[in-house]
């Protein structure tokens, strides 16, 4: 095995370890936040769930990491090993910054941004017009409806019309193209999934975290406050469980995507089919990332956003650990981020607007905007370096001899 495959598999599972640091804020958030257990069982219990989740759900993940975004000849051992250097860069850096990044598109775009320097655009996987296409029309149509429903709903309760337009666009987009995917209807795949679930994936998880609270909230509506505590603190904890088996099913199968392409283009393997030692592998990455959790990001998104109680935090977490394994068994890279900052979002808005810091929304939002773009940027730079010196030196040693 030459030592560029070696080097990478070594990058892959750093990437996967990372990101079980920024990612830890995501699954133990709501249980830190409401203090159903310790912060240290909290990680323990994440980490256990993260590891679970790649050998629970499908590796339909791994598969779309590795043959559903970049063409085949394009992902050579360069410029995948290229791409999980700026992935690994990238994601330490925010993360130390206290962000929660989409490991997802990060990566993602590291594949590309490497890609298109070393063999132009031609090498990305677009969307066919037929799916675009389709796509907007579904999308359009289901913009409409929800933008007239609840600006309507909201005439009628006296709210902010225009809000109502936005969110129920926003909404009713979210849930058509959802709905068309999950019926068979609607073919979403590649970038274009990736680029339109940076809105649909917090939509659904604010819907999930939004109603579910509600719904609770009126089947308690008589309970006492310490009598519901005693009701959510242990489900909160499986709630959390599930959404982390979901997160490590999702994110840690991207480390397997990879070393599988390295493996193929290193011509160690026909096919798109990894070892179990390198599932295992990944799995174990993600995990202990987890487990030396980043607080940073863990403090943003337990407390930063908005105060949680523990029957919200059971609603955040199940409606995100539904969203998550349900996308995940479709193969779409979704963000893990993205969903569960929705449902915490949700659930904190159902106590109005003021009860949600939207200022640190507003940050994390930015964050994931520019992922993807810095990503690609970043990771053709330093292609672009690295065969500038490589020609370098190859000039000066033909110069030398």
């Amino acid at each position: 095995m030459e030592f560029i495959i070696i080097f990478g598999i070594f990058l892959a599972l750093l990437f996967n370890f990372v990101n079980g640091l920024n990612d830890a804020g995501n699954s133990i958030a709501t249980i830190v936040a409401t203090r159903a257990v310790r912060p240290l069982y909290a990680l323990i219990l994440a980490a256990v769930c993260n590891i679970a989740g790649p050998f629970l759900l499908t590796t339909a993940i791994a598969k779309t990491i590795g043959t559903g975004v970049v063409q085949a000849g394009a992902l050579t051992p360069v410029t995948l090993v290229i791409a999980l250097f700026c992935g690994v860069l990238l994601l330490s850096i925010l993360t130390a910054k206290g962000f929660p990044i989409s490991a997802s598109h990060a990566l993602i775009g590291c594949m590309v941004g490497s890609s298109i320097a070393a063999f132009g655009l031609s090498t990305v996987i677009w969307p066919s017009l037929l799916m675009l296409q389709s796509v907007a029309m579904s999308g359009f149509v289901g913009a409409l409806c929800g933008g007239v429903c609840l600006s309507i709903i909201f005439w009628i309760l006296k709210g902010p019309v225009k809000l109502g337009v936005v969110a129920g666009a926003v909404g009713g987009f979210s849930l058509m193209i959802v709905s068309l995917m999950g019926v068979g209807a609607l073919e979403v795949s590649g970038l274009l999934a990736i680029f339109i679930f940076i809105v649909i994936s917090p939509t659904i998880g604010f819907l999930g975290g939004f109603f579910l609270d509600i719904l609770v909230s009126y089947i308690f509506r008589f309970s006492r406050q310490s009598t519901r505590n005693k009701i959510f603190f242990p489900l909160q904890v499986v709630a959390g469980g599930i959404q982390a088996i979901g997160h490590g099913a999702n994110d840690g199968l991207h480390a397997v995507g990879i070393i599988a392409a390295l493996f193929i283009a290193g011509g160690l393997a026909e096919d798109f089919s990894a070892p179990f030692w390198v599932m295992a592998a990944s799995a174990l990455a993600i995990g202990a990332g987890t487990v030396f959790g980043g607080w940073n990001v863990i403090t943003r998104m337990a407390k930063g956003i908005t105060r949680i109680r523990p029957y919200q935090g059971f609603c955040a977490s199940t409606a995100g650990g539904l969203v998550i394994s349900a996308l995940t068994i479709s193969g779409i890279p979704t963000s893990s981020t993205h969903i569960i900052s929705g449902s915490i979002v949700g659930v904190g808005a159902t106590r109005g607007k003021n009860a949600v810091d939207w200022n640190v929304v507003r940050d994390i939002v930015t964050t994931w905007i520019v992922t993807f773009p810095l990503a690609v940027t970043t990771s053709a730079a330093c292609y672009i370096g690295y065969s500038f010196f490589l020609q370098a030196g190859l000039i000066i040693l033909d110069m030398v001899w």
